[in-house]
């Protein structure tokens, strides 16, 4: 949908001009606030590509981040099934409340998860750069021999700690086997959500 057409297509009448904006983050999918735009916030967010609302304590256009540097920085833009109401999800800069909290409603933003996303976007950085002196480096330069008997290293001392209930060594390996399957992935080509869509695949 285009820009026009998103904007077109949004019922503004229901609330005197105003619609309610969820604001969630792209990455956990946590809800960060709830704002409210008309026409021209609206028009405004795509102009941008940063959420801006109307303000109705300052009664004028508000671009979050505006004062404080934390932007919202958009990556989608979607109506209900209605038309009445947006769902925004967007890249934060920074804590999103203006009490310092990640969210409106002093929750943390931040899966442990999440983790595997920054290193996967870390080791693609290293493929991509190559710094010297970097132990990625180095796998990446030995290729696909070293990575995979390093895969199966990990692998072998991951299935010991296990077998031998030593559950702070099993969870060190694990770890290992898991930081060298990402860069084999990387190295084929791939990334850890490839892995995660393979596995969508199968649930059922």
């Amino acid at each position: 949908m285009s820009k026009q057409d998103m904007n077109a297509s949004i019922d503004f009448s229901k609330m005197n001009g105003l619609v309610p904006a969820i604001i969630q983050d792209n990455n956990t999918s946590k809800v960060l606030m709830l704002g409210f735009m008309n026409e021209d916030a609206l028009a405004k967010t795509e102009e941008l590509g940063k959420v801006t609302f109307f303000s109705r304590t300052k009664n004028r256009l508000w671009t979050k981040g505006e004062e404080s540097g934390n932007f919202l920085n958009v990556v989608s833009i979607a109506s209900d099934c209605d038309n009445d109401t947006l769902l925004i999800k967007v890249n934060p800069v920074g804590p999103v409340c203006h009490t310092g909290s990640d969210t409106c409603w002093n929750e943390s933003n931040s899966e442990d998860v999440m983790f595997l996303k920054y290193l996967q976007d870390f080791i693609d950085k290293r493929k991509e750069e190559m710094p010297e002196g970097s132990y990625t480096t180095s796998l990446f330069q030995k290729g696909t021999r070293k990575i995979t008997q390093k895969v199966g290293e990990e692998a072998v001392e991951t299935i010991i700690g296990a077998m031998a209930n030593d559950d702070e060594n099993f969870l060190y390996e694990g770890a290992d086997l898991l930081y060298h399957l990402i860069v084999l992935l990387t190295h084929k080509g791939y990334r850890i959500e490839d892995l995660a869509r393979e596995l969508m695949k199968r649930h059922k």
